[in-house]
């Protein structure tokens, strides 16, 4: 499964529109030139709906909302949508405010996602309705590792209300598309003390969906393994030259840029459900 994954990323070169928030902009280029895509970010409502139509996918981000971008997203989307792109919608802190929980809904309403990936307290703001969060990171009463079985059923009822692949991201990753999960335990704790590893992982499933369009699920699972395992190889890189966090990106995106099916072979730990 991988090694097809990564080889399509890698042939096609895939064009991802990223509409996503200026504190991570950067990272997610970044990540994505990495991982074999080429990103493009835009979020002007004159352009958007062209960008969209030039690109192989979609990546919506809510992290800093305003108004006009909330109408590019809308704009874009449906634009995807007609193209049969796929949309990645990452719901940064639903559940946070009235604004960002209502433009969740709203998008979902609006416009059909292939994948929604977020924390455990997003991904439970969008399947019940409601939901706490602290700040934009997971409220630690719902982290995944404290309760897999139930994150497991919200995923799948969310993915099952939305027709879309379900990401639940933490110390445990779940991926479902409402009858097949995937239980992905590849990661590090010091990437939650990175801003942005979720913005890039929501960009890096862009880039292999966009590539592998007829294999969203598949494409997902890789794409969270992939980013999952580099956060591992890059605490043992950093550990040998004994740096910090900031160091700890670029290792991340350096391991992200060298991964093939042999790294993902012998690193990554998946289990099917």
């Amino acid at each position: 499964m991988y090694e097809k994954i990564i080889q399509n990323v890698q042939k096609k070169t895939p064009l991802v529109h990223c509409i996503t928030n200026y504190v991570t902009v950067n990272d997610c280029a970044n990540i994505a030139l990495a991982c074999g895509g080429s990103p493009i970010m835009a979020d002007e409502i004159k352009e958007v709906e062209e960008i969209t139509s030039l690109s192989d996918g979609l990546v919506i981000n809510i992290g800093t909302l305003n108004e006009k971008t909330i109408q590019s997203m809308i704009k874009a989307g449906k634009r995807a949508n007609e193209l049969f792109h796929p949309v990645i919608l990452d719901p940064v802190g639903a559940g946070a405010s009235k604004l960002r929980t209502e433009t969740a809904f709203y998008l979902l309403k609006e416009i059909k996602c292939s994948v929604i990936r977020g924390n455990a307290s997003e991904i439970k703001t969008l399947c019940e309705g409601k939901g706490t969060t602290k700040g934009v990171d997971v409220d630690e009463r719902d982290a995944v590792e404290n309760y897999l079985t139930h994150s497991i059923s919200l995923a799948k009822k969310l993915s099952r209300q939305t027709d879309s692949v379900v990401v639940i991201t933490g110390a445990i990753d779940v991926v479902t598309n409402g009858e097949i999960t995937y239980i992905i335990r590849n990661g590090h704790p010091l990437m939650a003390k990175i801003t942005g590893t979720g913005c890039m992982l929501t960009t890096v499933i862009g880039c292999y969906c966009g590539a592998n369009k007829q294999n969203i699920l598949e494409a997902t699972v890789t794409a969270v393994g992939a980013m999952g395992l580099c956060g591992e190889l890059a605490y043992k890189e950093l550990q040998k030259v004994g740096r910090g966090t900031s160091t700890y990106r670029t290792f991340i995106i350096d391991f992200m840029s060298n991964i093939n099916k042999v790294v993902l072979e012998e690193g990554l730990e998946i289990e099917r459900r």
